[in-house]
C-alpha cells in the first residue's frame, strides 16, 4: 500500500505487526520492523515526498536514518511466518520488565497480613499433609531420610514451576488493557511473572536451609550443580508459560485447564515419592518430563540422597531447551493476533 501526503502515527496498534518499507532515491528498498519505533509515541512520521531538513528530529531507535532526508514512500505489509524474539529490543525495554516484576510481587502480598510469610506456609503446610498421608499412613519410602525434608526439596522447585505455569498463562489476558493501547514485546508478560515467582523461590530456598541444619544434613559437592539445575527449572517455565500464554488469548480453556493439569504433572513427577520407584524400562520417557531431573537432582545437591542423575538431568535439560526455543518462536508466531482477540 502505497502512502502519500499521509501522517503515519506509529503509537497505533493496528500498525505494530507490519514492516515498513522504505524507498530511497536509489531505489534500494530496506526493511525496518516497526517494533523497533514504537516506544516514541508521540512521533509522527509523514509521507509526503519533501526533502527534509537535516537537522529535524528522528526517532531515537530508526535505524539507518529511516526518516533521513531523501524522496521516499512506504509500503505496509505483515509480518509472516516463524520469528525470532528480538532481544535488543527486549534489553531496551528492561526498565518495563523490572517494573512489571515489582507489580506482580506488591499486588500478590499488598494489604496482606502475613506477606511473604505466605511463600512459607503454603509449601510447609502441603509438605506437612504429604508427610502424614504418603509418609506415614501410605509408608512411601524416602530415600533413608525424614519424608518431611524429602518433600520439602522437591516442593521449592515444584512450587516454582506450578506457579509459574499458572501466572505466566493469564499474564496476557490480565494484561488486556496493556496490550491494545500501547506497544511494548509483549514476551515482557510471561517473562515479569516468571521473575516475579524466583521471590517465593528464595524464600522456599531458605527454609529448605534452615531444615538441612535442623537434620544435620551437610551438601557434598553437588551442590556446585544446583545453579544448573536452577537453568533448566527456568527454562521449562519459561518455555510452557511461554507457549500456554499465547494459547490463552485464543482459547479461553487454557485458564480452566491450567490448574487441573498442574494437580496431574505433580504425580508425575517424584515429588511426593522417589524417581527409584519407577521400573527400568519406563526411566527414559518418564525422565522426559524436565521436572523429574529437577527434582532428583535438587535432592541429589541438598540432601545426598543418591548420586547426582545425569541421564535424567541431562534428559531433562534437552527437553528444557527445545520448550524454550519452541515456545519463543511460538509466541512470536501468534503474538500478531493478541491485540485483536485479548
Amino acid at each position: 500500500m502505497n502512502v502519500d501526503s499521509c501522517p503515519l502515527n506509529v503509537n497505533h496498534y493496528s500498525l505494530s505487526n507490519y514492516v515498513i518499507q522504505r524507498t530511497t532515491n536509489n531505489k534500494q528498498p530496506l526493511n525496518y520492523d516497526l517494533f523497533s519505533i514504537m516506544h516514541t509515541p508521540n512521533e509522527q512520521l509523514t509521507t509526503d515526498n519533501k526533502q527534509r531538513p537535516a537537522n529535524e528530529h528522528t526517532p531515537p531507535s530508526a535505524v539507518g536514518g529511516l526518516v533521513s532526508g531523501g524522496q521516499w514512500d512506504q509500503i505496509l505489509k505483515p509480518s509472516r511466518g516463524w520469528q525470532v524474539v528480538d532481544w535488543r529490543e527486549l534489553y531496551r525495554y528492561r526498565d518495563l520488565l523490572y517494573f512489571l516484576v515489582l507489580r506482580g510481587i506488591k499486588a500478590k502480598y499488598a494489604q496482606s497480613v502475613l506477606g511473604v510469610g505466605w511463600a512459607i506456609i503454603q509449601p510447609l503446610f502441603t509438605t506437612l499433609v504429604f508427610t502424614v498421608v504418603f509418609g506415614n499412613l501410605a509408608g512411601i519410602s524416602s530415600d533413608g531420610v525424614p519424608y518431611i525434608i524429602f518433600s520439602f526439596a522437591a516442593m521449592v522447585p515444584w512450587n516454582y514451576f506450578s506457579g509459574t505455569l499458572t501466572e505466566a498463562s493469564n499474564s496476557l489476558v490480565a494484561n488486556a488493557n496493556m496490550i491494545t493501547k500501547v506497544y511494548f514485546p509483549r514476551i515482557v508478560l510471561p517473562l515479569s511473572a516468571a521473575f516475579s515467582k524466583l521471590l517465593d523461590f528464595a524464600i522456599g530456598m531458605v527454609v529448605m536451609v534452615g531444615f538441612m541444619v535442623y537434620y544435620g544434613f551437610v551438601p557434598g559437592w553437588e551442590i556446585l550443580v544446583l545453579p544448573l539445575l536452577i537453568l533448566i527449572l527456568l527454562l521449562c517455565s519459561l518455555g510452557l508459560g511461554m507457549i500456554l500464554s499465547a494459547m490463552a488469548v485464543q482459547y479461553r480453556d487454557v485458564k480452566h485447564a491450567i490448574a487441573f493439569m498442574v494437580q496431574l504433572l505433580m504425580y508425575a513427577a517424584p515429588v511426593v515419592y522417589p524417581a527409584s520407584k519407577v521400573p527400568d524400562n519406563y526411566l527414559f520417557w518418564y525422565s522426559l518430563n524436565p521436572m523429574v531431573g529437577v527434582i532428583e537432582g535438587f535432592r541429589s545437591a541438598l540432601l545426598g540422597t543418591h548420586p547426582m542423575p545425569w541421564d535424567m538431568v541431562g534428559i531433562g535439560a534437552a527437553v528444557s531447551i527445545v520448550l524454550f526455543v519452541f515456545g519463543t518462536f511460538y509466541f512470536r508466531k501468534m503474538e500478531k493476533v493478541f491485540a485483536d482477540v485479548a
